[in-house]
């Protein structure tokens, strides 16, 4: 199985990209529906972090509430490692375990979209990395239109992100310019895809 991981900053579009991706036929993993799993109780990292920021963390139905918890360490770089290095390693585990079950059912290409590609160590999984861009006027607007929080906010969100887009750029061998129209964004996507069966099939011959 051939694995694309596909990554990108706040308001890039990665999820745009996936479901184009998933329409042509990748099987898309999203790391970060997937990851909410970690945060159940019962999960190993649910205790680590109810003792690391308390029981104000936890939501009514057991279960860690994100959105307190995103609030308490966006407010500094410690607590933001401190949360990290608790969820990081245990999310790994469970992508590199979805990735194992879609293998085992024949599944041909797979997408592991993640956010964190690069910060959390995880670009190891894949075989190439694809990187949505978009200008950060651009990426913090679609943010706060989606989420509500002002564009302000998401845009010192986008300034504090660990790595910064050239870094990206650098570690990834595809990029996807999201700046513009969908259909624009299509294009590219489409000719990435045909590229990449291309490589596929000459890989494929070359082994025989």
């Amino acid at each position: 199985m051939y694995v694309i991981g596909l990554t990108g900053g706040i308001g890039s579009g990665k999820s745009t990209v996936a479901a184009m991706l998933g329409e042509l036929g990748a099987v898309v993993l999203s790391a970060d529906l997937a990851g909410h799993e970690v945060y159940l109780p019962g999960r190993p990292a649910w205790q680590e972090i109810v003792d690391a920021f308390g029981r104000d963390v936890v939501a009514e139905d057991g279960a860690i509430d994100r959105a307190k918890l995103r609030d308490i360490v966006f407010s500094g770089q410690k607590q933001l490692a401190r949360l990290n290095s608790i969820t990081h390693p245990r999310m790994k585990e469970l992508m590199r375990e979805k990735l194992a079950a879609l293998e085992r059912e024949g599944v041909r290409i797979a997408v592991l979209e993640a956010a964190l590609l690069f910060d959390a160590g995880w670009d190891d999984l894949t075989d190439e990395v694809w990187l949505t861009v978009a200008p950060s006027q651009v990426a913090a607007r679609r943010a706060s239109d989606r989420t509500g929080i002002p564009v302000e906010q998401v845009m010192g969100r986008i300034q504090k992100a660990q790595m910064s887009e050239e870094e990206r750029m650098r570690c990834s061998q595809i990029v996807i310019d999201n700046g513009g129209s969908v259909e624009e964004t299509q294009e590219q996507v489409e000719r990435e895809w045909r590229r990449l069966q291309q490589r596929l099939t000459a890989s494929a011959k070359s082994s025989v």
